[in-house]
């Protein structure tokens, strides 16, 4: 996957008449949000960064930017489980980022010139999306940058949408093609779905517009 890509659609957003700039926000989920992550850290022009059940090293497949390639974090799918439902449990087959060789997958973000929110549904399973963000949180600390917010979500899985969307508990992944457990018990799903998007707007108000407060959404 090459960077420079997703570089000419963040420079085509900051030269659209209804984006006031200086900078854009962006907002990831899963494999989009460690690319997103990837874009914060090394792309000019962004200015705030959301981060929903996220990796903090490049996963899947390995990221070109310039003279730059971040290896891909790596999987054994040897571990996998199985759902008494027969749903895939993926959650445990996620080399450790903060091993070796696999380092070398972690994510620059402390190259970052604007703030990060991790969203992180604490019964996640398709990855540790929980020690993925306190990763991030030590890494940037470590630098000398500010600590990340971070929102954590109880009886919350990977998958947080938009206030009132279904709640996916599990699906058949577009990738893989077999039917995936994603954790989560419906009604904290609600629940987080609701809050999630307040707090998501709210943080890009206050980091894009300058602005603290946030009128409730009609959502």
């Amino acid at each position: 996957m090459h960077l420079e890509y997703f570089e000419e659609a963040v420079d085509l957003m900051l030269q659209h008449p209804k984006v006031k700039g200086p900078g854009v926000g962006l907002l990831g989920f899963s494999k989009g949000g460690d690319l997103c992550l990837s874009m914060a850290s090394l792309l000019k022009g962004i200015s705030a960064t959301v981060l929903i059940n996220s990796c903090v090293a490049n996963t899947i497949t390995p990221l070109h930017y310039k003279d730059m390639i971040i290896p891909d974090l790596g999987s054994d799918p040897g571990k996998q489980t199985t759902t008494e439902s027969g749903l895939l449990d993926f959650m445990n087959i996620w080399n450790n980022p903060l091993e070796e060789p696999y380092h070398q997958s972690i994510i620059p973000l402390e190259r970052a010139q604007g703030p990060f929110l991790f969203i992180v549904g604490l019964d996640d399973r398709s990855w540790k999306s929980e020690f993925y963000a306190h990763i991030a949180s030590e890494r940037l600390q470590a630098h000398g940058k500010d600590r990340p917010q971070i929102i954590y979500y109880p009886g919350t899985g990977h998958c947080i949408d938009p206030p009132y969307f279904p709640p996916s508990v599990a699906s058949v992944h577009a990738v893989v093609g077999l039917a995936i457990f994603y954790g989560g018990e419906p009604k904290a799903h609600a629940r987080a779905h609701v809050d999630a998007w307040q707090q998501i707007q709210t943080f890009f108000h206050k980091h894009l517009n300058d602005k603290k407060s946030l009128k409730p959404s009609k959502m």
